[in-house]
């Protein structure tokens, strides 16, 4: 099947990561679920299960769904730049809203357990990425979705914008795994070494994470793999960028 007009063919061996990554990523939500399902009593939004909540909500948001966000710009390859900057603000927005519940939800259970907050070095990094990511997501929603920000300021902001949203992404990683540690040992104990079966499904869940966020990363930092400008799209850039800084096209 030829590509339209003016939109180069997605590299070979693009959709098979793509496919592998997903693949990565729902087992890892699935495994979650399994684990708080089996060894935890599973969720709800009362007693002890409140906590459950979080775990699950941080990683369908702040992993799985905020990897999703990152590839949208190597996977909608055919559809206008537009739409693919929509799709990546939505899904972050989603992730955000999720990850917001999951918060919620283990500050609500603290507070009703009479826990202190924000103690640990899980939480510390949680709470730093939280931050981190809505402050990227507004500032990429005023430079690059809403008009206003000048060609020059765009230019110079979008490879900051992407070495912020891939540190952030790891971030989340290694603040998912500590968490993940943290509730195995609050849990288990000492009985932790002696291989467990939530302590190796707990290990599984963590090696999936850690897959996931490899595969995410190998895909975002291969530079044949980028989503090509088209023609249309690159005219449309000069014109932005004469209107905002009164630069004139350079004669063909």
């Amino acid at each position: 099947m030829e590509s339209p007009a003016g939109v180069a063919p997605a590299p070979r061996a693009l959709p098979a990561f793509v496919a592998f990554s997903q693949l990565l990523g729902l087992t890892s939500v699935a495994v979650t679920g399994a684990w708080l399902g089996l060894y935890r009593g599973g969720i709800a939004w009362e007693s002890t299960l409140l906590f459950n909540v979080h775990p699950l909500c941080m990683i369908i948001g702040l992993i799985f769904l905020q990897g999703d966000a990152l590839l949208v710009y190597r996977v909608f390859r055919k559809e206008t730049k537009r739409t693919a900057k929509i799709l990546h603000g939505l899904l972050h927005v989603l992730a955000f809203v999720i990850a917001l519940v999951g918060l919620v939800a283990v500050f609500h259970y603290h507070r009703e357990r009479g826990y202190a907050h924000l103690y640990s070095l899980h939480s510390w990094c949680g709470l730093l990425v939280f931050v981190l990511y809505f402050v990227q997501w507004l500032v990429g929603c005023g430079f690059f979705l809403f008009p206003g920000a000048s060609f020059s300021l765009r230019s110079g902001y979008r490879s900051q914008h992407v070495f912020f949203g891939a540190a952030i992404f790891l971030l989340s990683l290694g603040t998912a795994l500590l968490g993940l540690k943290e509730a195995l040992l609050f849990k288990l104990g000492s009985a932790y070494s002696s291989f467990k079966a939530e302590g190796v499904l707990g290990n599984t869940l963590g090696l999936l994470l850690v897959a996931f966020g490899v595969a995410v990363l190998h895909i975002l930092t291969r530079a044949d793999w980028r989503r090509p400008p088209r023609e249309e799209e690159q005219a449309l850039s000069m014109d932005f960028k004469t209107l905002t800084e009164g630069d004139s096209p350079t004669p063909q």
